[in-house]
């Protein structure tokens, strides 16, 4: 493993913040929340009895502050496994790299990693408004699939069923199966969320099978998705970022899932637009498990 990590490959910013979250490492709480809208940092921070810090860059935000007593860092990642891989890596570097010597501190630290998000239920028990805990999640990203250690953080075997199953077209990535750490997810999901298998895909349209005027390589993939089932395990969600979060979490040395409100449901087509007045429920349960 490097020790040293030269300015081209770990960029630090002039007044010392890591390049694209312009964060401080001192900045950075051992509990992480992660959002994909930055809009959605304030909602989360609104509840903090206190702020310690407040930073902004692009579609990246970061707060700081105290919550019951708990420090905890809530992030905006903005949309997609591209940005995990920048937030991941970044966070990571706050945490276990010297910013000074640019090499790494002699002991390492894990964060606990929450992502709040919402997604697309595929299955009847997953109508609009529930809450759905990734307790494996199928990257469509092939994001793990430039690291090493890839194989040994991932279930083979439930990889190679499911693109058994899915007849898997060879011109797409490499599907990635990554469980999300079961002492995190016990003590966020408890008894009142569902504990599924969410698909992280790379992109809104036609990676989760919409078709607006270009046609789908393979019409039947969502079909095909549904009925899925592998050791008990069906597919109930669409996302677009959980695999890579849980992924990169695990090769690092850090606790990490994602729990999402399902805004729209596949199956029965129906949607809710107006979820933003509803996902703070979501929001304080995180707070308090986290």
């Amino acid at each position: 493993m490097k020790n040293y990590f030269e300015p081209s490959e770990l960029i630090i910013n002039e007044d010392g913040t890591v390049f694209h979250l312009h964060v401080k490492p001192e900045n950075l709480a051992d509990k992480v929340i992660l959002v994909g809208d930055p809009g959605r940092v304030e909602l989360v921070a609104s509840h903090f009895e206190s702020r310690e810090s407040e930073a902004e860059s692009r579609e990246f935000r970061t707060v700081t502050g105290i919550y019951k007593g708990k420090r905890i860092s809530v992030i905006s990642t903005g949309i997609g496994c591209d940005n995990i891989d920048i937030v991941m890596n970044e966070i990571d570097a706050l945490a276990n790299i010297d910013f000074k010597t640019r090499e790494l501190k002699p002991k390492m630290r894990s964060l606990d990693i929450v992502r709040v998000g919402t997604c697309g239920g595929l299955q009847p028990f997953t109508p609009v408004g529930t809450f759905v805990c990734a307790q494996k999640s199928i990257g469509f990203d092939g994001l793990l699939n430039f690291y090493a250690g890839r194989d040994e953080a991932c279930d083979l075997d439930f990889e190679e069923a499911f693109k058994k199953h899915m007849n898997w077209n060879t011109h797409l990535p490499d599907p990635y199966v990554i469980d999300a750490d079961a002492a995190l997810l016990d003590r966020v999901a408890k008894e009142d969320m569902v504990r599924g298998v969410t698909i992280a895909c790379g992109g809104f349209f036609g990676p989760q099978g919409r078709e607006l005027r270009i046609p789908l390589a393979d019409p039947q993939q969502n079909e095909k998705i549904e009925k899925f089932e592998y050791k008990g395990h069906k597919i109930t969600n669409f996302e677009m970022e959980s695999s890579a979060l849980q992924g990169l979490s695990k090769l690092m040395g850090h606790k990490a899932m994602t729990v999402c409100m399902v805004i729209a449901n596949r199956l029965i087509k129906e949607a809710n637009t107006g979820y933003k007045n509803t996902i703070d429920t979501l929001i304080t349960k995180v707070l308090d498990r986290i």
